[in-house]
């Protein structure tokens, strides 16, 4: 890949420090999910929080719902959906709108929770550099375990969506906490963008996860990989990036780097869309800065779910991709 279009990647052979485990399994199914799931739930128990992304009416890319249902249903015993609204005005804007999304997205197999609905909680950010807290929907707190189940494709402003946009965006309640993200000192609605914005996200992100401790898992689900996230609904880019697997991990830095790394690892035929949108809205700084706040590693050890669990390199994970080919699957 040319270098420029790199820019300040920095390949998994040349980071340093300490090493977590992500899982992987190519098997793009519910079966694939449960799998990678019974991994990385040791701690998932009590009043359980599955942090989806609802998406906007009828968009084409977002989890198969029939998959998390299967997930819910054989898996973890007392889940509930949740989300928050939506910082823009649209269908996910106001509440009632918002639960007439997930009615029409086929979310309303179990029970929801828009968290925002109330009010909001303000949690602590450790360490912050712009945040000393965070105000997210006033209802998290009353979860006991959390289960951040991920689409990981682009974002229009934060490169990419993976765990750490999913809650550090998504579990800040949709006025205050997505404001200070978004608007912070700058007068504008939408006037943080860059660096600072991927700052911004990953500690409204690290307020969650110190919260829950070791009683939050993740899942990033590679398939439908639009450049745009799926708050574009069916205005989302085309998807050109063929579908991978799903990843599971109990770190939130070392997943979201694996699914990254792997798009990288792809050929630039297959990959350079989602690398030029990551690589312009300074996408890696989510990852970099989620090390430096202590959020999880950049180094991690990949173990290949299909294959006996065995330990295997990003090469591995890319060398049998074919071209993305749309299946409808709800």
């Amino acid at each position: 890949m040319d270098n420029k279009l790199l820019g300040s990647y920095l390949p998994l052979e040349e980071r340093t420090g300490k090493e977590s485990v992500v899982y992987f399994t190519r098997d793009l199914s519910a079966d694939g999910l449960i799998k990678a799931f019974r991994m990385v739930n040791e701690h998932i128990d009590g009043k359980v929080a599955v942090k989806i992304h609802s998406g906007e009416p009828q968009g084409p890319n977002i989890i198969p719902r029939s998959w998390v249902k299967r997930l819910l249903n054989e898996c973890i015993d007392d889940p509930t959906l949740v989300e928050t609204n939506t910082y823009y005005q649209g269908p996910r804007y106001e509440t009632a709108d918002h639960l007439k999304t997930i009615k029409e997205n086929g979310w309303d197999f179990a029970k929801v929770d828009i968290m925002d609905k109330d009010g909001v909680t303000m949690l602590p950010v450790t360490n912050g550099k712009w945040f000393k807290e965070m105000a997210v929907g006033k209802s998290l707190i009353e979860y006991d375990s959390m289960v951040v189940l991920t689409h990981y494709k682009g974002h229009a402003m934060g490169g990419f969506g993976g765990s750490n946009k999913n809650i550090g965006i998504g579990c800040a309640d949709g006025r205050i906490g997505k404001g200070m993200i978004h608007a912070g000192d700058s007068g504008k609605s939408w006037g943080v963008v860059e660096d600072e914005l991927m700052e911004r996200i990953s500690e409204s992100a690290k307020a969650t996860v110190d919260y829950f401790g070791d009683k939050i898992t993740y899942v990033n689900i590679m398939r439908n990989m639009s450049v745009d996230c799926d708050c574009a609904g069916v205005g989302a880019a085309p998807v050109v990036t063929p579908n991978v697997g799903i990843l599971s991990s109990r770190d939130i830095c070392a997943i979201d780097t694996a699914c990254t790394d792997i798009v990288f690892a792809m050929k630039e035929s297959q990959n350079k869309d989602l690398v030029e949108r990551i690589m312009s809205r300074h996408g890696l700084r989510q990852l970099s800065y989620m090390q430096e706040l202590g959020m999880g590693n950049s180094r991690y050890k990949i173990i290949d779910l299909d294959n006996g669990n065995k330990q295997i390199s990003l090469a591995d994970c890319v060398k049998d991709l074919v071209a993305f080919k749309k299946i409808d699957v709800r």
